[in-house]
Parts: C-alpha cells; sequence; structure tokens
C-alpha cells in the first residue's frame, strides 16, 4: 500500500484528512504519532522535520505531503474516489477553498489557542489572549450561522473539503465556546456528526478525549 498517514486521533487538522480519506474509502497505512515522545515522532521527523501533523508519505509516486489541505488536494488529483471533495469548476473549488481556509484559521486556530492556553503552566496564561480568540469564534459562529441558514453543506447539496475542514474545527470549537444561539451552526454540526466518515474519525478520537483541557 502506497500511502501512509502520520497523525493522532485527537488533532482536529488530522481528523479533517481521515474525513477526506474515509469519505471515498481511500486505503491507506496509519502511523499513531506522539509528538512528546521521541521514539515514536522520530520516523514523522526524518519526513518532515517541522514535526506537525498531519503528513501523508505517498510511496509510489516518492512524494511527502505536509498540511491538511494540501493532502485533500493531493488526493483529489491522484487518488480521486467517489466523492469529488475539489470541484473541476475553477471558481467553484475556488470558493471551496476560501471556505476551507475560512474554517481553518477563524474556527481552528481560535480554538487551538483557547485549548493550549489551558495546558500552559500556572503563571504563564494569556487571558488577553484567550478573550481574542473567543470574541473571533463567535464572530464566525455569526457567519457561519448565516451562511448555512438555506444550505446542508458548506458549498451547498455537496458534501467538499470545506465540510472536511469544519467537521472536526465545529466539533472541537463548540466544546469551547458553546455556540449559543446560533442554531444553523448548531444543526450544521449535527449534520456533520452524522455523517459517516466523521463519525467513524470521532469514534476513533473517543479513547483520547480525556485527554482535552476541560
Amino acid at each position: 500500500m502506497s500511502l501512509e498517514l502520520y497523525f493522532h486521533p485527537l488533532s482536529s487538522f488530522c481528523q479533517k484528512v481521515l474525513v477526506a480519506l474515509y469519505e471515498n474509502d481511500t486505503p491507506f497505512v496509519p502511523h499513531v504519532v506522539d509528538l512528546a515522545d521521541e521514539a515514536s515522532s522520530a520516523p514523522l521527523r526524518k519526513l518532515w522535520p517541522v514535526a506537525k501533523i498531519p503528513v501523508l508519505r505517498d510511496g509510489a509516486r516518492d512524494w511527502t505531503v505536509p498540511e491538511s489541505s494540501t493532502i485533500i488536494e493531493y488526493l483529489a488529483q491522484h487518488y480521486p474516489g467517489r466523492a469529488k471533495l475539489v470541484s473541476g469548476d475553477p471558481d467553484v473549488a475556488r470558493q471551496t477553498r476560501f471556505l476551507d481556509r475560512f474554517y481553518d484559521l477563524h474556527v481552528n486556530v481560535p480554538m487551538q489557542k483557547v485549548v493550549t492556553d489551558r495546558l500552559r503552566p500556572a503563571g504563564q496564561h494569556d487571558p488577553f489572549g484567550v478573550e481574542q480568540a473567543k470574541a473571533a469564534l463567535r464572530t464566525a459562529y455569526g457567519l457561519i450561522d448565516q451562511a448555512m441558514a438555506s444550505k446542508t453543506w458548506a458549498m451547498g447539496d455537496v458534501f467538499t473539503m470545506a465540510d472536511c475542514a469544519a467537521a472536526p474545527a465545529l466539533f472541537y470549537a463548540n466544546m469551547v465556546v458553546p455556540f449559543g444561539d446560533a442554531r444553523n451552526a448548531a444543526a450544521y454540526l449535527a449534520r456533520l456528526r452524522e455523517r459517516p466518515s466523521f463519525a467513524r474519525a470521532v469514534r476513533e478520537a473517543e479513547p483520547y478525549l480525556g485527554q482535552f483541557p476541560k
């Protein structure tokens, strides 16, 4: 099997790629990486010294592909399946990429700011930065709530790369800053959680959810 994925089931960016793989039943060899363990992370560091996950290794094409969006685009190009996660129409593809980046940058990143601050040692917290992150999430929720008032998925009726990004981002973001009155955003997350590809990713993360800081 030529595809190998270096990832951790608890990571939102890794779940994004898992959803894409599961949508198309794309076979791959999983390598769960504990970045805090030198032996576990050594193979990853050899492939990608930046040592951030996920990373896809394609032995057949001799390519190492880091970064979640790039991995999904690579899969769409070289290992396409029944789910066309990136449209062949340039305008549709551009809007899909925008929404993918929106969920990464404006939901996932501020969510991770709140979470990582909880892991900091006493006296090293950043309350101002956390409040900024929470405010950014609330702004994003408002935009999502408006956008999802008349849509099933991020791009309309078709599940795309944007939904792969949205699913884990919203799943974790709602844990740290609940949606509140953003009912359309909550309904969208409920549909995402029922999607078999994301439901599988969540099940695989369950043994590790105790590590998620409350």
